[in-house]
């Protein structure tokens, strides 16, 4: 008999991505997925990161964060800047992420990226926006 479970197990997680992946390379190329993931020490200490991948000649962040402290200093600039010429570097012609309305839009827009598509109360009262950047023309 089948069961329905709930798991918080990274190596069930990590079966269920290699079953999609396995489905999906069947379909289209397995193009050099990497992750780029960008990290800022001081002393020691994580003031920033950027976690993202590439694939398929895209580059998607998944999360990007930056400590209050260091905020409005340019720092985030830098480190969306090197993530994109990595990705350029690996192939990737495009960006694209998520944010919400309390956290980032516009420091992405001022930076090229374009809201391609939103859900409203995302959580309730909130929009969440996807975006996306041509890297090259």
């Amino acid at each position: 008999m089948e069961t329905i479970e709930l798991s918080t197990s990274e190596a069930d997680s990590h079966i269920v991505r290699e079953k999609l992946n396995e489905y999906n390379f069947q379909r289209v190329p397995n193009d050099r997925h990497e992750t780029l993931n960008l990290i800022v020490r001081e002393n020691g200490d994580i003031r920033a990161g950027l976690i993202g991948d590439t694939a398929w000649n895209w580059l998607y962040i998944s999360i990007f964060w930056v400590d209050g402290r260091h905020r409005g200093q340019g720092l985030g600039s830098l480190i969306l800047a090197r993530a994109e010429e990595i990705a350029i570097q690996r192939g990737c012609r495009n960006a694209n992420l998520e944010t919400h309305d309390f956290q980032s839009l516009d420091f992405y827009q001022k930076r090229g990226y374009k809201i391609f598509g939103k859900l409203d109360d995302y959580p309730e009262g909130h929009t969440k926006y996807y975006l996306c950047k041509l890297l090259l023309k």
